[in-house]
């Protein structure tokens, strides 16, 4: 879903589509825990994931897995700060696999520096990270298990990413239960963005996550995916967070490590229904996922059978 989205006042290149990368400094993160733990790993990964199409690399330092263990934010800090400076200083990009596509049909415009997000729900980790101008704090708690973190995002104005979960890390996915996931995460967001609204955040800041695997059984992901539509009301952009997730491992019986094709076929069907951003591990296959699904929805009408 293409709407404005701004930041402190600057509004985010237009593009197609919008690749994330995940940059994990963590040891325990599902999927890529403890390969980006020390600094310059890190750096070299976020250069990688720049250098291969993501135009926002997601910087964490706390997981969210389900069961994942709190840090305290003092350590939360210290693994992502050296890694927000390196990246800071990322000049243009290099020769690249995104550099390969056919720009005549696919219209992307690389900026000369990656935006950064800051995946935390600490209101003192979030305020530190937007005082080094940060443009993005990703929040899966929806500012409710640290409601400073409201007047945090209120003051500064970054593009805030609301996200639903049920529950927390520790014990999100014991039960998840609705009865009706899609209304209920509807009106979330609808509750939610009214209070950020008030409190001074304007609207055209705020992108929506579903938080697949937040909370959500196999079932509620699925619905979720199913009615991208539904949202459109909203008036918002969507980000998705499905790359490598159990979903594919509870439906197809795929280990994390086999879920990267399910992950690229789940990616180009959520475009195909409105998304746009992509939080994932993988930039550059993402990056061709999404121009492929791009090329053929906005094919020509010349090279169609309308005009015969």
């Amino acid at each position: 879903m293409q709407y404005p989205l701004k930041y402190r006042g600057e509004a985010l290149r237009p593009a197609p589509f919008y690749v994330w990368g995940i940059v994990n400094t963590t040891p325990d993160s599902f999927y890529d825990g403890g390969c980006y733990e020390k600094v310059d790993h890190a750096v070299a990964h976020a250069r990688l994931l720049w250098e291969q199409g993501a135009a926002i690399l997601d910087i964490g330092g706390a997981s969210s897995r389900p069961g994942a263990q709190d840090v305290s934010s003092l350590e939360e800090w210290q693994r992502i700060a050296p890694v927000i400076s390196a990246v800071q200083e990322f000049s243009a990009r290099q020769k690249s696999t995104a550099d390969k596509i056919r720009t005549d049909i696919v219209p992307l415009q690389f900026a000369e520096k990656p935006l950064i997000s800051i995946d935390t729900w600490r209101a003192e980790v979030a305020e530190k990270a937007l005082e080094k101008r940060v443009e993005i704090i990703n929040d899966i708690s929806a500012f409710a298990w640290e409601p400073k973190l409201l007047d945090v995002v209120a003051d500064y104005k970054p593009m805030y990413v609301l996200m639903h979960c049920q529950g927390r890390p520790q014990t999100m996915q014991d039960t998840p239960a609705y009865t009706d996931v899609v209304q209920e995460v509807y009106a979330f967001f609808e509750e939610k963005m009214n209070m950020l609204v008030q409190k001074g955040l304007p609207e055209e800041n705020i992108i929506l996550d579903f938080g697949i695997g937040f909370g959500k059984s196999l079932e509620h992901n699925l619905a979720l995916l199913q009615n991208i539509a539904f949202f459109e009301s909203l008036k918002r952009p969507l980000l998705l967070g499905l790359s490598q997730k159990s979903m594919f491992g509870h439906l197809l019986g795929q280990d994390k490590q086999e879920r990267s094709i399910s992950t690229q076929v789940c990616t180009a069907l959520a475009m195909e229904k409105g998304i746009c951003h992509h939080r994932v591990h993988e930039a550059a296959q993402t990056v061709e996922t999404l121009a492929l699904t791009y090329a053929v929805q906005n094919i020509k009408a010349e090279h169609t059978g309308k005009n015969r």
